[in-house]
């Protein structure tokens, strides 16, 4: 298994991934459109068979419709999706675990607060989780907005329960490229972040259109606020220091919501 992480250049910043199979067939994530994943499935000469949508806003399924009518392909997502996602097909449960090669399987992560209809995707190769495709839950460096049908309360669950209790080893493949501005706005609130400081400094030399720099949850322990409720000058920068981390977490969101 091969994954393709493919920057549009968007104004939206948004990723597009295509996972290569060793058989020749391809999954697409989040297909931004149909042109970017087209060219790569003929320049590897690979066969499209799945789309999966992380979740129904249209810039992650403004691609399914072109792509269905060229390739036939099967659409997979959350059932809060049925009639939100162009060609659904297939309704993702919490949990399921899909085979997508042997050795490598796709768990199927619930995981509301942007929407109430977002999965993410764990990749697990050998029974080890690897990586994590997260749409626009957790970004790099960041979490999702919850204005646009989400609950922030709900979304500080999810980022709690099923990514702080991931590996630190597990890398984060999120839906937009937002890294420098998420490494500001922590440095907004921790500017003595070593971490972070250097990281901006990468962040500023990439190209995401030729190398898209790639964090682990063990960077995000180091780099995202939203992991570091715990963090005396994140709770003191944020007025709630005595607070829970439930407390923190939501005046993080309504601070980045108005930076």
């Amino acid at each position: 298994m091969k994954i393709h992480q493919l920057y549009t250049q968007s104004f939206l910043r948004n990723f597009t991934y295509l996972i290569e199979l060793n058989d020749g067939a391809a999954i697409v994530i989040d297909p931004w459109e149909a042109e970017i994943v087209n060219s790569v499935l003929s320049d590897n000469k690979l066969r499209l068979t799945t789309i999966i949508n992380t979740h129904e806003h249209w810039d992650h399924t403004q691609g399914n419709e072109a792509l269905i009518s060229e390739h036939g392909c099967d659409v997979w997502a959350h059932e809060n999706g049925h009639g939100k996602i162009p060609g659904l097909t297939r309704m993702l449960s919490a949990g399921e675990i899909i085979d997508i090669e042997a050795g490598s399987q796709l768990k199927v992560l619930n995981t509301p607060g942007h929407t109430f209809a977002h999965l993410c995707f764990l990749v697990i190769e050998d029974g080890q989780a690897k990586a994590v495709f997260t749409g626009d839950t957790l970004f790099n460096a960041g979490v999702g907005n919850c204005g646009n049908g989400g609950d922030v309360e709900v979304m500080y669950h999810t980022i709690a329960d099923q990514f702080h209790t991931l590996d630190d080893g597990v890398t984060v493949y999120p839906g937009h490229e937002y890294l420098e501005n998420n490494l500001r706005f922590t440095l907004s609130l921790e500017a003595d972040n070593k971490d972070a400081q250097a990281w901006l400094i990468k962040a500023m030399e990439a190209d995401p259109a030729v190398a898209p720099l790639t964090t682990t949850i063990g960077d995000e322990r180091k780099l995202n606020t939203f992991f570091r409720l715990s963090n005396q000058v994140v709770r003191e920068s944020v007025g709630r220091v005595d607070g829970s981390d439930k407390d923190v977490f939501i005046a993080l969101r309504s601070r980045r919501d108005n930076w």
